[in-house]
């Protein structure tokens, strides 16, 4: 698909930020999956929740029908992924995510990743390959500074020209170094997490 091309990045651009909850590493199970709907960087608009199996390879197909059955999918204009694996090493490809939901996506890490770390792991999994392929399609690892402070996050983009996602990130990172959605669906996904291990 042809990247979405925007004549204007609006400082209300409406952004969905999706992460994952705590989980136990190499337990069975599923992990609460949380998306926040932000105008820009600015106002809390809406939230929505799946779950995806821990090292499962069911994130790409879970998080796009959560998008998709969301009452605010026709606002939605970029959707920014804490990263591009979730539960562990349940893989989102992002490139399939973006002709899925015809949005484009930003995955977002505040380190580096450890590609050659990532694939070792992967080789311990089923459908190592295709966990992999999903890696490498997300493309080159692109180095952006959000605000003032120094600090870097890494990106990897579909559906969207670097320069585009840079000038996203950049005015939707309003208290942290990554898109208030971001942010806050992680502060969301943590909390329902530590809420269910008390029941």
């Amino acid at each position: 698909m042809t990247p979405k091309r925007f004549r204007c990045i609006k400082p209300e651009i409406r952004v969905l930020g999706v992460d994952d909850g705590i989980f136990v590493p190499h337990t069975k199970g599923t992990v609460d999956v949380v998306g926040v709907v932000y105008r820009g960087g600015y106002w809390l608009d809406g939230v929505m929740r799946t779950e995806v199996t821990v090292d499962g390879v069911d994130a790409t197909e879970k998080i796009a029908d959560m998008i998709k059955k969301s009452p605010h999918y026709e606002e939605l204009r970029v959707v920014i992924l804490n990263g591009i694996t979730f539960a562990g090493f349940n893989v989102v490809d992002i490139n399939k995510l973006f002709e899925t939901v015809n949005l484009p996506v930003i995955a977002v890490a505040r380190e580096k990743p450890d590609l050659e770390k990532i694939r070792k792991a992967l080789e311990n999994l089923p459908e190592c390959e295709r966990r992999w392929q999903a890696m490498e399609s997300a493309g080159k690892i692109i180095e952006v500074h959000t605000r003032n402070t120094g600090e870097a996050v890494y990106t990897q983009i579909a559906g969207v020209s670097q320069e585009d996602a840079e000038k996203i990130l950049k005015s939707t990172s309003t208290r942290s170094n990554v898109p208030e959605a971001l942010r806050v669906a992680h502060i969301i996904a943590s909390g329902l997490t530590r809420s269910e291990e008390k029941v």
